[in-house]
């Protein structure tokens, strides 16, 4: 995976995202303040705008692009996007990436969520798809492509128990049982970034 893979995958998750969007903010609403959509979407604009009119060299140049402008945002969820892109960003400077450059980068990044946010797998947080895609990376030992399928797979699979699970961290935290039932918004979101990685 080059820059230029990275662009389109990028580039994937924002027409992702912005088809979603709607259904995310629904979510939230459900078990938060309702701002998830309009935040990100916040962030994604700009993260579009400025790769549009920013060269870069390295998948990790293009994620760091995408970085400033999710730290940049307002609300919780945002700036710990923004640090997972820097983390990936810092481990990903290279011309092409593999497997291992990724693993060690979900590795990193994700760590770093769970450090500044607090989060720990089924507090019903973005981390409970970021851990399983994380673990299945680690695990790959095929090619990028089967690599990404299954941290897919597994991100999917993380999101979708996150409806079962009593949050403990974030707003819904605040709701108690009411949020039982309820998709966390940031785990899809982790689910469909990770998903649009493939082509």
């Amino acid at each position: 995976m080059n820059a230029s893979d990275t662009r389109d995958w990028m580039q994937r998750f924002f027409v992702a995202f912005d088809r979603e969007q709607q259904a995310l903010t629904d979510l939230d609403r459900r078990s938060g303040d309702g701002d998830f959509g309009a935040n990100l979407r916040s962030a994604l604009g700009r993260a579009r705008n400025a790769l549009e009119t920013t060269e870069t060299a390295t998948p990790g140049d293009v994620l760091d692009v995408v970085s400033t402008a999710f730290l940049n945002t307002g609300g919780t969820s945002g700036p710990l996007f923004g640090m997972w892109f820097r983390e990936l960003a810092k481990a990903t400077r290279i011309e092409a990436i593999g497997v291992a450059d990724l693993a060690r980068g979900f590795a990193d990044a994700t760590a770093t969520v769970q450090r500044l946010g607090g989060a720990n797998p089924g507090d019903k947080t973005m981390v409970d798809a970021m851990v399983p895609a994380t673990e299945a990376l680690a695990a790959a030992s095929g090619s990028l492509d089967d690599a990404l399928t299954a941290a897919a797979a597994a991100a999917r699979s993380g999101a979708d128990a996150t409806a079962d699970l009593l949050a403990r961290r974030g707003r819904a935290s605040y709701v108690g049982e009411v949020a039982r039932g309820v998709l966390d918004p940031g785990a899809v979101t982790v689910a469909l970034l990770i998903e649009t990685a493939r082509p």
